[in-house]
């Protein structure tokens, strides 16, 4: 079963590699292009497969980065401050984080809207009063709501990948998406335009640039716990954090998975054993 697996693992990689030259062979030559243009590399994730759980190390680093670089711009308005008690902080700490944002509340007994400290029960708020605000300072393009990108955005994969993605139970497109578009950053090839305000990036799933400009940087965001500082560990992290955001219970639902499977192995033999025992002296 292994090497069946790993067979048509590596058919598939072929045939993703195969895909993205026939993608820049048509963009080259003026055919209709299919993006991305390059498509994502699977990541190692501690979360992958049916026995995957999340590094809660990495979920904190990539709340550090989702603050520090990311905030600015985009919202995680389906994520209450007090979910991060999952992450391992304590709820000191989480009241400590959600008071270092503002949101708004009211109306007062003037019937006037106001601005206090967030509390754990509140959602992470938009750093944009409207969707308006937001695209108007954007280059006309709002940044999304991040709180469940990990899910809502992956490359499909095709055929015939999602074969063997039925054995390996391979459910982190949308984090190896994450991964590459923040690290596919570059230069427009020579002859190849992009919109005045726009950044060429080959892995971006709608188009060859868009109005985001690369976000990390090597030293960005600093470590306390001795983890390299650079823009790819950067993109891991908090590409980890998102999918944790648009799938906090992930761990839950495998581990019930894995008892349903164990209790309907049981269940099977023991209907097996009472048909043996019931039928073995029956004479039909």
């Amino acid at each position: 079963m292994n090497s069946f697996i790993k067979a048509l693992a590596a058919l598939g990689i072929a045939f993703g590699t195969a895909t993205t030259v026939l993608a820049a062979e048509e963009e080259e030559h003026g055919g209709t292009p299919h993006y991305p243009l390059v498509k994502p590399v699977e990541q190692d994730w501690s979360f992958a497969g049916p026995f995957g759980t999340y590094d809660r190390g990495q979920l904190q680093r990539g709340l550090k980065v989702y603050r520090e670089a990311c905030s600015i711009c985009h919202s995680l308005s389906r994520v209450p401050f007090r979910t991060l008690e999952d992450l391992g902080y304590s709820e000191a700490q989480v009241r400590a984080l959600a008071a270092e944002f503002e949101v708004q509340d009211g109306p007062d007994s003037f019937g006037e809207m106001f601005m206090r400290p967030a509390i754990p029960s509140d959602t992470f708020p938009a750093p944009f009063p409207n969707t308006e605000a937001a695209a108007a300072a954007n280059n006309g393009a709002a940044p999304p709501d991040l709180s469940l990108i990990a899910k809502a955005r992956a490359v499909e994969r095709g055929f015939p990948t999602f074969v063997f993605d039925i054995f390996t139970q391979y459910a982190e497109g949308g984090p190896d998406y994450i991964v590459s578009l923040l690290t596919g950053y570059q230069d427009p090839p020579e002859g190849h335009e992009v919109q005045p305000g726009t950044h060429y990036n080959p892995h971006f799933i709608a188009g060859t640039a868009l109005s985001m400009p690369n976000p990390l940087s090597d030293g960005q965001v600093g470590y306390e716990d001795g983890t390299p500082e650079t823009a790819d560990q950067y993109a891991h992290d908090v590409a980890a954090f998102l999918m944790w955001a648009a799938e906090p219970h992930m761990e839950d639902r495998k581990r019930m998975g894995f008892n349903v499977l164990v209790f309907l192995a049981l269940f099977g033999a023991m209907v097996y054993i009472t048909k043996r025992r019931v039928w073995t002296n029956v004479d039909l």
